[in-house]
């Protein structure tokens, strides 16, 4: 029995430090995941700590451990959800497509996600309630959205180059409209849909306003 025990105890570090590892990620994804709600749904202002704990595998002091102060969790968040995005984005294979298809499947792409990962779209607009201050402070968050302008840039110049889009435009520019167009689509719908009796989230206005989202901006760039 002792031998057996002896045995046991010889062999576990290894598998201990490997569930060490796998708990440690795990959990910093249950915070991330939560924290994301959190923030969405409350601001920076309004989100709590012990309440993103108290739904996660985790503690508050192993919270303020990972990530220092509430500020520090909630620029981790908005890295996170940039991350997010902007890696769904690069396994589009846009430079495998001709320049409107890339096009049309970026634009589609934008209205789908945003309204599909609402969370997003509120991070987006607590952040610019605190006129971009934490954005500011991340250096990943500029250097995720680079690769994005410049996708956009690539599939703009092909269309130049192949007499299909317009000169003269913008690529900051275009992405800026797509963004509108698709943003406000999913932050102010609630608004809207009151305002104008009209429904905004039946499959059918969805997949409508999607195909004029596309077509407009087509239409814009196109020659």
């Amino acid at each position: 029995m002792e031998q057996f025990v002896h045995s046991d105890a010889q062999a576990a570090p290894e598998e201990r430090s490997r569930t060490r590892t796998y708990d440690s990620a795990r959990s910093l994804a249950d915070i991330l995941e939560v924290a994301t709600a959190e923030f969405a749904n409350k601001g920076l202002a309004g989100a709590r700590i012990d309440e993103i704990a108290a739904l996660t595998r985790t503690s508050k002091r192993m919270i303020y451990y990972h990530f220092e102060s509430k500020e520090a969790l909630y620029i981790a968040v908005l890295e996170e959800a940039y991350r997010k995005i902007r890696e769904l984005e690069r396994d589009l294979h846009l430079q495998d497509l001709e320049p409107e298809d890339a096009l049309r499947k970026l634009v589609a792409f934008t209205f789908d996600y945003q309204h599909d990962n609402e969370p997003f779209v509120r991070l987006v607009v607590s952040e610019n309630i605190h006129r971009g201050q934490y954005l500011a402070r991340s250096s990943a968050i500029q250097g995720l959205n680079v690769p994005a302008i410049e996708s956009l840039r690539a599939i703009y110049e092909r269309g130049v180059d192949k007499g299909v889009f317009r000169r003269g435009l913008d690529p900051v520019d275009v992405h800026m409209s797509i963004s509108a167009l698709c943003f406000f689509n999913v932050s102010n719908r609630y608004t809207f849909s009151m305002i104008f009796k009209c429904d905004m989230e039946s499959a059918a206005a969805l997949r409508q306003r999607r195909d004029h989202v596309v077509e407009m901006v087509v239409r814009y760039v196109r020659k």
